[in-house]
Formats: structure tokens, C-alpha cells, sequence
């Protein structure tokens, strides 16, 4: 370890089992010496696991529904009163699509079921964020991390409005960023991790044709949730001061791949 957030003070959102991106991003920041709260909405707090989390590193659960402008400022309050102060970091994990649980197609959605799933998966980093900025609960230098998927840039046709919802966020955290980062010298960035084998990414249609195409096209092969905890902690420590508006493609070389000779070969020879 290397004492990388020695210090420091952070929000974890959306860790649920230790499949979760965000349980491995929380681990490794207890490792690198942060304190910090872990939240997750009420209902995926009793579907999952999160107190153990909390006891391997010491963090305090405060149930928020990421959607609820007065969860989230109490979820704020709450966390500079534990942890002594302001916040250094803060991650979003959450993702949710309603279209896609219910199998309801692309071209023919829940109209409610796509505004649900935009106000959780997108919106909430706007009111998080909010929240944070007008109540100026963040330090100087800190770091606001959102995960995020290429299928914002490219067609991936079965992610469903969730590319959508993805494509917002990023929106979000430039614009956003652009004002926390003038006013408050926090950063904002996200991160555009390869497909992960988590609770909500099992729940697409074909996602374990996902991986190993993904796995086939990138050069190093896809990003494990380790490694993007690895990265993400990189983006919260003072190693990237000046790191904001930035969507950082986490996915083994796969966003700039057009063919790789591994996938050429299932449609004939090659040398």
C-alpha cells in the first residue's frame, strides 16, 4: 500500500455485495488510509451485504435514496459530522434501468420505467453533486468519481436506455465539473470501466457475450473491478491535482480497437 489517501474523507456510494465495483473501491481506500461513509438506497440495503463492508473498514451505513434531495443532504450532514469535516472524494455507482429488468425493448419502452431509471442513474449525480457544491462540503483539491460505459459513445443494442442514461452522466460531470472545479477546486471526472460482472451488469440481455467479445477485442484484455478500484483511487489521491471533465476509458484498449486478429478469426483465416 502506499498511503495514497492518508487522510482523506469520502462518500462511497452503491456498494451492495463484494461484486460491486464500489465494495472493491471502498476496500482498497480503507487500504490506502482513508475514513469514509458507505450509502446505498434502503431497498438495496437489505438485498445486500453492505454491513459486512462496513465492519472489515470501519465505515458508517447511512441509508440514502440517491433520487431524494433530502436524503442526500442529510446523507452529507451526517458524513462531515462522523468523519470530522469536509469530504475529500466521493464515488457514484449507481445504475439502475427499469426497461431493462422488465424486458420492455428499446424501441418500445416504459415511459415511467425510463424516467425512474434516468433520475437514478444520472439525475441523482446532479443532485449529489448539488448538495456538495452549494453547501461547500468539499475540500479543495477533492475528487467526485461517477462509473460509466462506452455504450454512451457506441451502439451496444441490448444496454437499452441505460446507454442513454450513461451518455447524461458523462454530460453531467463535465458541466458540473466545469463550476465545482472554477469555484471549489474539486475534480470531476468519470470512468468508462469494461463490461464488470456485477449484480446490476448481469441483469442485460447477452452480458456474458459482452465480456468475452470485449475480452477478444482489447489488447490487455478486459479491466477487472480490482483495477478499476486501483484506478479510481488513483483519481482520488493528489497524483491527479489537475485530472477534471474527463471521461478516462478503463477497459484494456478496447474504446480504440476497430477489429482484433482474435475476433478476425471467427470469420476466416488469418496470418
Amino acid at each position: 500500500m502506499y498511503n495514497l489517501l492518508k487522510g482523506k474523507k469520502g462518500i462511497i456510494f452503491g456498494a451492495l455485495n463484494e461484486d460491486s465495483i464500489a465494495w472493491k473501491v471502498a476496500e482498497r481506500a480503507h487500504e490506502e488510509g482513508a475514513i469514509f461513509t458507505l450509502t446505498n438506497a434502503p431497498i438495496a440495503l437489505r438485498m445486500g451485504t453492505i454491513n459486512e463492508l462496513a465492519k472489515k473498514t470501519g465505515a458508517t451505513v447511512i441509508p440514502a435514496d440517491a433520487t431524494s434531495m433530502d436524503d442526500i443532504t442529510n446523507l452529507i450532514d451526517q458524513s462531515m459530522e462522523i468523519l470530522g469535516g469536509k469530504i475529500d472524494f466521493v464515488l457514484h455507482s449507481i445504475g439502475m434501468s427499469v426497461n431493462v429488468r422488465k424486458g420492455k425493448h428499446y424501441t418500445d419502452p416504459n415511459y415511467d420505467f425510463t424516467t425512474k431509471g434516468w433520475d437514478i442513474s444520472a439525475v441523482s449525480f446532479h443532485k449529489v453533486m448539488n448538495v456538495l457544491y452549494n453547501k461547500k462540503a468539499m475540500n479543495e483539491w477533492g475528487s467526485v468519481v461517477a462509473l460509466t460505459y462506452m455504450a454512451a459513445q457506441r451502439v451496444f443494442p441490448d444496454y437499452n436506455d441505460m446507454a442513454d442514461n450513461k451518455a447524461y452522466l458523462e454530460s453531467i460531470a463535465r458541466s458540473f465539473g466545469y463550476f465545482f472545479g472554477r469555484d471549489h477546486k474539486v475534480r470531476v471526472n468519470t470512468i468508462s470501466q469494461s463490461p464488470t460482472m456485477t449484480t446490476a451488469g448481469s441483469g442485460v440481455k447477452g452480458f456474458d457475450a459482452f465480456i468475452n467479445y470485449a475480452e477478444e477485442m482489447s489488447p490487455l484484455g478486459n479491466a477487472s473491478a480490482i483495477e478499476c478500484a486501483d484506478y479510481t483511487i488513483s483519481l482520488f489521491s493528489d497524483l491527479t491535482k489537475k485530472v477534471t471533465l474527463q471521461n478516462l476509458f478503463h477497459d484494456g484498449g478496447f474504446s480504440n480497437m476497430g477489429i482484433s486478429t482474435k475476433v478476425m478469426r471467427n470469420f476466416g483465416d488469418t496470418e
